[in-house]
């Protein structure tokens, strides 16, 4: 491996203290095993990355002929918009509907995933300490009323509350460890737990729950199961934007925009090489799509419900974070509510960032590290990462 690396200084402000709940009771709707005891608190110090007078590069403009924000064939320009997640041209109809984050399982067993490529944007956060710190997925969905099959899904965590509430999004899961209960609680949080549709696809049945849009009936079993749709009614969330919306979360490129490289140090075409050793999640750059393709297990993530098609993303960020640990089980919150530094890598380049989340409902904002203008995305899928600091300097790509 050919190690090529961007420093990007120390990391900035200090840890913020997570708030534990002093009691607690099971969620157990998921099947999975949640802890009902009072938390230890371990305080993890946090691993800064080295300093460095070397910066990365800039985020000059180098825009590609070929551009890819062209209306898609069957969408009628004078009923479009561009989308807020993605700033592809999509129904002007979806304006101002809320997106839905899901928590999706991403063991093994959990594969393969359906409904995936439908995401606008895809975090991937260690989802405990245990279990070689395996990883889950919250996709972000704006379009979702046609869903057929999406997940499977489980439980969340704090962190995926808080930063589901950035964009408003009706979180979707199963359940969750009692540390989560103060967190679903909060005004700007709409959430739906479990009783959604269960396939019968001959895995345990923590493996077997899907979203589905409309009343699915498993012919396998007779049973019905509620939808999307219905579930929202029934909860009387608003499917529009409410008054918890903080606004547009990302600043997009008006054409596709190359990033400037500095000395070939910036070059990313090859693999970008995460620290999420049980997942062993990895990002393949296709220099035909120019895409960063997501790979799980030693193999390409792959959705069935399109053609078998590879996950894949436009833009990579990585983003350098402190935790901290409820207990010895190893749940935890991210101190998303900091500032810090981290990566972003689009169409085969990568420069250095800078983050900062001032609150909890504040919209997490990343910035060019050298010239400190707000970064600004090429369109298209987004994929995120919230990289433990203990690990960060094993962040590696070719």
């Amino acid at each position: 491996m050919k190690k090529k690396k961007l420093l990007c200084g120390a990391m900035i402000g200090v840890l913020v203290a997570a708030t534990l709940v002093a009691g607690g009771c099971k969620n157990g709707s998921s099947g999975e095993q949640e802890s009902e005891s009072t938390p230890a608190y371990i305080d993890l110090n946090p691993v800064e990355p080295a300093e460095t007078s070397e910066k990365p590069v800039s985020n000059d403009e180098i825009v590609y002929e070929d551009d890819d924000n062209e209306v898609p064939d069957g969408l009628d320009i004078s009923n479009c918009y561009r989308s807020e997640l993605t700033n592809m041209w999509i129904s002007k109809d979806l304006q101002n509907q809320r997106p839905i984050a899901v928590m999706v399982d991403n063991e093994i067993t959990a594969l393969d995933h359906y409904g995936l490529n439908q995401s606008d944007i895809v975090y991937e956060l260690m989802n405990s300490t245990a279990n070689g710190r395996i990883t889950r997925l919250m996709c972000l969905v704006k379009d979702w009323e046609d869903i057929k099959q999406f997940g499977s899904i489980r439980s969340t965590r704090p962190t995926n509350v808080i930063l589901s509430g950035e964009y408003n999004a009706i979180l979707v899961h199963d359940g969750g460890p009692f540390y989560i209960n103060e967190y679903i609680a909060k005004p700007y949080c709409n959430n739906l737990s479990g009783g959604f549709a269960r396939f019968s696809n001959g895995k345990a049945m923590e493996f077997t729950e899907y979203v589905t849009a409309d009343t699915y009936n498993n012919p396998t079993t007779g049973n019905s199961y509620a939808g999307l749709n219905e579930r929202i009614k029934n909860a009387g969330y608003s499917t529009t934007y409410n008054d918890y919306y903080p606004g547009v979360h990302f600043q997009f490129n008006e054409v596709t925009t190359d990033l400037n490289a500095h000395g070939g140090d910036a070059e990313a075409e090859g693999w970008i090489y995460l620290p999420h050793p049980h997942n062993n999640s990895k990002l393949q750059y296709n220099k035909d799509t120019r895409e960063y393709e997501y790979n799980v297990y030693g193999r390409p993530h792959i959705d069935p419900m399109d053609d078998n098609k590879v996950l894949s993303f436009d833009n990579v960020i990585l983003q350098n974070c402190g935790y901290r640990t409820y207990d010895a089980n190893g749940y935890l919150i991210y101190d998303v509510i900091n500032s810090g530094t981290g990566y972003y890598f689009t169409k085969g380049k990568c420069i250095g960032i800078n983050w900062k989340k001032d609150s909890e409902t504040a919209l997490t904002k990343y910035y060019d590290y050298e010239t400190g203008d707000e970064l600004k995305l090429n369109t298209g899928r987004t994929y995120i990462s919230l990289i433990p600091n203990d690990v960060w300097d094993q962040v590696d790509w070719d």
